[in-house]
């Protein structure tokens, strides 16, 4: 997510995730999104192919990274990705192990689903490699479902950058980053008119919110 991370920056990240539509993927650069999110698992309503991944990820400026986001997915499927997004960051939301997304040598996020007695600290120790530990809402399936989790199930030193997810929109990411005070926060229903189709006036309010956000906590 725009070139090598910087956890001490008061800077937020923003990721859009979910992303199917060329306005779209304009509307969060627009609004000043640091990347977005491709969705290659198939069972999601905003799935897109590699093809068009590819399409939307050439619209993007220099800087702007593109996530794609995978759960439990074949390697030829991911190789794939690679190949045809040469820029792309990995995202990881299913069952797999640290060797399963260290393999590819390229940056990746791994997703940590929240619930009650879930260690967190052992399990960003275990993905030790990933850039960041994206922490989302723990239910049924995979993926948060637009639920907020509990924020003080998050322990206050994680020994990796903290990408804060579920269940976000501009109502809530300025309690969220105040209080988790994460290195990046990933808004998928938070900003959307419906499943896959984004609001582009939600995207530019979650974005100043988060910028709002990181004025209060620097004031």
């Amino acid at each position: 997510m725009s070139g090598t991370l910087n956890p001490g920056s008061t800077r937020t990240r923003i990721k859009i995730c979910g992303l199917t539509r060329e306005a779209d993927v304009d509307a969060a650069v627009e609004a000043g999104a640091d990347a977005i999110g491709l969705v290659f698992y198939e069972k999601s309503p905003r799935a897109v192919t590699v093809e068009r991944a590819a399409a939307l990820a050439r619209r993007l400026p220099p800087f702007v990274t593109p996530v794609g986001l995978f759960v439990n997915a074949a390697p030829a499927a991911i190789q794939a990705a690679l190949d045809a997004l040469p820029t792309l960051t990995l995202q990881f939301h299913g069952d797999e192990s640290p060797e399963d997304c260290d393999r590819w040598a390229r940056p990746y996020l791994r997703a940590a689903r929240m619930a009650p007695g879930f260690d967190l600290l052992d399990f960003a120790t275990r993905f030790s490699r990933a850039q960041a530990v994206l922490v989302d809402a723990f239910v049924d399936g995979y993926g948060g479902g637009g639920k907020v989790f509990d924020w003080s199930l998050l322990p206050p030193s994680v020994p990796s950058p903290v990408v804060l997810s579920g269940g976000l929109s501009a109502a809530n990411v300025i309690d969220g980053v105040r209080q988790v005070r994460p290195w990046a926060v990933d808004v998928s229903s938070g900003v959307e008119a419906a499943k896959g189709l984004k609001d582009a006036v939600k995207i530019r309010q979650f974005c100043d919110a988060v910028r709002e956000a990181d004025r209060l906590k620097s004031a």
